[in-house]
């Protein structure tokens, strides 16, 4: 089994992951939830449970809070917010207000976000380059435990390293785990003012391509075939997507030409 999913580049414990469960009526509130925030970011649970009851949904706002704190956006009108913080851990400033970033490896950031499945959804942490917006690694989880972060950061490091590190304040990023990979290897860590859902936009932007380009046109019936569809997703995303930003290059061209 180690060999088979060596071969086809899927970890061992991506393989033997169950999805997350709720009932199929909560799920389906999860699914709109998921794609009304996609649209509106800034809705709040109040507007959130509006929406719901718009729709025909009998919700209340206890039952909206609970689901959207399950898929890790509660603090929605700033950004997503898939982890607290843990007060015992160690906050870093933010470094890059006013820095101008002009090649790879400058800066990479991270951020994790929900992905629903048929029965049940995972969670996805994704590494880019700021520069180019290459994706230089990302993993599935079926809980918010660090160690798939960690493992994340762990396959990056292991082709080069950036200048920065940049996160938000969440419990996983702010680990010992986390910051010590980081420390290790000689990078800056730099992480996201509290509400400010600009610090970390290119991820963001990379989660509403995520949803609208891949997750919303299909329908993973298990946590295997949704790893083999990012797989196809991110590999389309590198090497062929082009992007109106890079001057219609994909990150691939860019990160590659210039980071030789």
């Amino acid at each position: 089994m180690q060999r088979q999913c060596e071969i086809i580049g899927l970890s061992r414990a991506s393989f033997y992951y169950q999805a997350a469960s709720e009932s199929a009526e909560n799920l389906q509130y999860m699914r709109l939830l998921d794609e009304q925030y996609t649209l509106t970011p800034f809705y709040g649970v109040e507007k959130m449970t509006a929406y719901l009851r718009r729709q025909g949904y009998l919700v209340n706002v206890k039952r909206v809070r609970r689901l959207l704190r399950t898929m890790g956006i509660m603090a929605i009108y700033a950004k997503p917010r898939l982890s607290q913080s843990n007060k015992e851990h160690q906050i870093y400033p933010y470094l890059l207000r006013g820095v101008t970033i002009a090649k790879p490896n400058e800066v990479w950031s991270t951020d994790i976000t929900y992905i629903r499945l048929r029965q049940g959804f995972i969670y996805l942490v994704a590494i880019m380059d700021w520069f180019s917006r290459y994706v230089l690694a990302w993993q599935i989880s079926n809980t918010l435990d660090s160690s798939f972060c960690v493992e994340t950061l762990q396959q990056a490091l292991a082709k080069t390293r950036p200048q920065i590190f940049n996160s938000d304040q969440g419990a996983q990023f702010t680990s010992r785990d986390f910051t010590g990979c980081l420390q290790r290897a000689g990078v800056q860590i730099s992480m996201d003012g509290r509400g400010r859902v600009f610090d970390n936009i290119f991820v963001e932007r990379l989660w509403r391509t995520v949803k609208q380009e891949e997750v919303y046109l299909k329908d993973y019936q298990s946590v295997l075939e949704a790893v083999n569809s990012l797989r196809r997703f991110f590999l389309l995303y590198n090497e062929i997507r082009l992007h109106q930003a890079l001057d219609y290059r994909t990150p691939a061209e860019v990160y590659f030409s210039l980071s030789a």
